[in-house]
């Protein structure tokens, strides 16, 4: 939903004026745009009480990270509905790995659980990934990865030798993966903040050239709230997630 010009205008100076320790214009903030987070809560997590701890907390996160001097100066909506996802992906994946049981001895492999909410937040991601790709990327990977079709079944359709095709799809696999990885960083105000950010997911996966990369580690080096962000990449980079799980005949996604 677009904002009206007059009122960004004036969700910039609230935010000065909260940044300022105006507490009051926070309130404003949240009367404003309560609403709005509640809607992108009920899009996430199907239970309504969950919905709302979820906006009580995000509200609190950005609150904290204003009066701390960070966060967004201007778009506070978009900042509000970036930290509301990543709140909802932080409780499912911390949900996920809590077990309250007196059985010690009922821990064993078993099937593994796919929570719903961490799920679709994990498609979302995946899917805003995928459309940030160019468009020979998602072709190939469309053909490829979600129809199934070898490399000697598309080269023709490419106008592309097989073994093109096999690099190029190699390469958008690996764009992807990067992209996928960006989707969890959360939104950073300081410039250099955002530039490093920018850059995890291709810190992770190898892929920054040496002037960027060394300039990403000194950065590191001093600012905990990048290396905490690299700490969440890192992570999920571990967990080997799939955007694509299954075949899929239906036409791409527009």
């Amino acid at each position: 939903m677009a904002i009206p010009a007059g009122e960004a205008d004036a969700d910039t100076e609230l935010l000065a004026a909260v940044r300022a320790g105006d507490t009051a214009a926070y309130g404003v903030l949240y009367e404003r745009h309560r609403s709005a987070a509640r809607a992108v809560a009920y899009g996430l997590v199907s239970d309504h009480a969950d919905a709302d701890d979820l906006v009580a907390e995000t509200f609190a996160k950005v609150f904290a990270t204003l009066r701390a001097g960070r966060g967004p100066l201007v778009a506070f909506r978009a900042y509000l509905n970036t930290t509301l996802r990543h709140v909802c992906y932080h409780r499912a994946r911390r949900d996920r790995r809590l077990e309250f049981t007196d059985d010690l001895t009922r821990y064993d492999e078993g099937e593994p659980f796919l929570d719903p909410a961490l799920d679709k937040l994990e498609r979302t991601f995946a899917a805003q990934a995928f459309r940030a790709l160019p468009d020979r990327w998602r072709d190939v990977l469309w053909r490829t990865e979600v129809e199934g079709a070898s490399p000697a079944e598309v080269a023709p359709q490419l106008g592309l030798t097989p073994n093109a095709v096999a690099v190029l799809a190699h390469r958008a696999r690996e764009g992807l993966r990067r992209l996928y990885l960006q989707q969890h960083v959360a939104v950073a105000d300081p410039p250099e903040c955002r530039w490093a950010g920018d850059r995890l997911g291709g810190h992770v996966r190898g892929r920054l050239a040496p002037r960027d990369a060394v300039r990403l580690e000194t950065h590191l080096s001093w600012c905990d709230d990048c290396r905490a962000r690299l700490a969440e990449v890192t992570e999920i980079n571990q967990g080997h997630y799939r955007p694509y799980r299954q075949r899929n005949h239906a036409g791409p996604p527009s």
